[in-house]
């Protein structure tokens, strides 16, 4: 509510008025018991189950090689690993063995895991039957998905209640696709309740905690991948993004996320708390621990099988000549938004980037965006709640509402009036036109921007959501965004934290500042953009930033 000191106090005491109102309306609306809520305890109790079943599962896979070491196998690299699984090097039991065990260590400590996908233990043994050349390229790869991915037989939550124990009839088209390929989808992990948020918390199954620092939040809404992938619990992972749901838990646990052009991947049988937002697309998108990774899964995932199983999907095949080329770019960069100030890890994150891709002999050229707070105040928050938040407030109805989400709730409780005094439903086509007008003014091939980090202490998303404008803007621009990890925050990016203001000088200025304080040693990251279906562009500068910045830390 930072805008309320410049209106006038008449005002001002309406809208607290009706602030208080509308909170009073949520309380009634949410906090009264409800039969449905006797479905939480169900859902806890299966998940201990299905736990219980990955740890015999473990065992038994154990008792098969009682000699196996997991350490050098959770140390490879996705595109080693398939090889020595296809050249059977590797066991598929070994493999499996090694990451079921770590996954309910990692589950143990930060709380990341929703469900164990059971049926891995039959996909695996049908794995064994095929001849190689039967084999996809991630034949007996064992992988993570978020919650939202249908599986067959399996929840979809959302960390909603009205979601429990409406188990999907089948699986969804991109488990379907990397199922087909050969990869083993063996847990669900955790999110926030309703994705709304890079928090990750929910009545059903609790917060996860970052395992970097267990007083922090991993991200969200993919926040259980970031966390599995961050402990090696998982090699790949599918998230999804609506506002950085990829990319904040990629940045604040210090992995890769590559969010996708909106369509070119499925997003049927994967759940949402609200369909049907236009403006701001929701993807489906790869997380994992270097580019390469994020490359083989998108592969895996742009072949024939995902258009023939939805045809809506355009059919486009990754495009290897442009991966991997290696002609100097033409690199635009900011270091910030102009409407949330960068911590100053964030800024020194960008600064070291662009250096290192000019001395590599890339072209670095400043860019500024045009008219950020119309973008993010109007077209970004009008998108996503562009009918005044009917929808998930219903979706809401009889549930608990976790502390992560309530500032939003409370906010989404006052009267349709007031909604449209304070939203404007705005077209984003000619914003996103005259973004790359300006993209095409400067000949860039590609884009050099903050990511948001570091990490946020517990309970300060709600508090400083206007943070993740830094994300949010290439969701409405419909623009492939990586994340890609270059430093960590240093005691003197710390010190620098003392002085932060921010652009405003209001509360989420003041929450966001300490909600990165207490950082150093954490990871810090840069956001790599392209235009729209230029995923293989995107990617190939990920790969070069992330091997720049390998080099520089190894030269240290």
């Amino acid at each position: 509510m930072d805008w309320l000191p410049s209106l006038p106090s008449h005002v001002v005491l309406l809208l607290l008025v009706l602030l208080g109102a509308a909170l009073l309306v949520a309380t009634l609306l949410f906090c009264q018991h409800c039969p449905a809520r006797s479905k939480i305890p169900r859902a806890q109790r299966r998940r201990e189950v299905a736990l219980q079943k990955m740890a015999a599962l473990a065992q038994r896979l154990r008792q098969q090689e009682p000699s196996l070491d997991p350490g050098p196998i959770l140390e490879l690299p996705l595109l080693t690993l398939a090889q020595k699984l296809q050249n059977e090097e590797l066991s598929l039991e070994s493999v499996l063995c090694s990451y079921l065990e770590k996954a309910l260590q990692v589950h143990e400590e930060v709380n990341c895991l929703t469900d164990f996908l059971e049926e891995c233990e039959n996909q695996l043994q049908e794995l064994k039957k095929l001849k190689k050349f039967e084999r996809g390229p991630h034949y007996g790869v064992p992988m993570s998905l978020k919650d939202t991915f249908d599986c067959m037989g399996h929840d979809s939550t959302c960390g909603l209640i009205q979601f429990l124990e409406k188990p999907a009839a089948k699986d969804g088209v991109i488990v379907k696709v990397l199922k087909a390929q050969g990869a083993i989808p063996f847990v669900k992990t955790n999110i926030p309740q309703t994705l709304f948020s890079f928090d990750c918390s929910n009545p059903i199954y609790g917060q996860t905690l970052n395992p970097l620092n267990l007083k922090k939040i991993p991200g969200g809404s993919s926040g259980g991948e970031g966390a599995l992938l961050a402990e090696r619990g998982s090699i790949l992972g599918m998230g999804t993004d609506t506002g950085g749901s990829i990319r904040i838990p990629a940045s604040f646990c210090g992995v890769y996320g590559l969010r996708t052009t909106g369509y070119r991947l499925s997003y049927t049988g994967v759940a949402s708390a609200v369909k049907g937002k236009k403006s701001v697309t929701t993807v489906a998108g790869p997380m994992a621990r270097d580019v390469e990774s994020l490359a083989l899964c998108l592969r895996v995932l742009l072949s024939e099988d995902m258009h023939q199983l939805d045809p809506t999907v355009p059919h486009m095949p990754f495009r290897e000549e442009v991966y991997s080329s290696t002609w100097p770019l033409r690199i635009g960069y900011y270091e910030t938004d102009g409407f949330t100030q960068p911590s100053p890890s964030m800024a020194r994150a960008v600064q070291l980037t662009s250096k290192l891709l000019q001395d590599a002999g890339h072209e670095v050229i400043p860019f500024s965006i045009p008219r950020i707070e119309y973008a993010i105040q109007h077209l970004v928050n009008g998108g996503l709640y562009a009918d005044g938040g009917a929808t998930l407030l219903q979706k809401l109805k009889g549930d608990i509402v976790d502390p992560c989400i309530k500032g939003m709730v409370s906010i989404l409780c006052l009267p349709d009036l007031l909604k449209y005094f304070l939203s404007q439903i705005l077209k984003y086509t000619e914003y996103q036109q005259e973004f790359i007008a300006k993209w095409r003014s400067l000949d860039i091939d590609v884009l050099l921007a903050p990511a948001l980090d570091p990490t946020f202490y517990i309970g300060y998303p709600d508090k400083a959501t206007v943070s993740s404008s830094y994300l949010g803007l290439y969701n409405l621009l419909n623009f492939p965004a990586g994340v890609v990890p270059v430093t960590t925050v240093t005691s003197q990016d710390e010190e620098a934290l003392e002085h932060y203001k921010g652009y405003y000088g209001d509360n989420f200025d003041k929450n966001f500042r300490k909600a990165v304080a207490g950082s150093v040693g954490l990871p810090v990251a840069v956001q790599c953009i392209a235009l729209p279906w230029e995923e293989e562009l995107c990617l190939r500068f990920m790969k070069e930033v992330e091997t720049l910045a390998k080099n520089h830390q190894g030269s240290k």
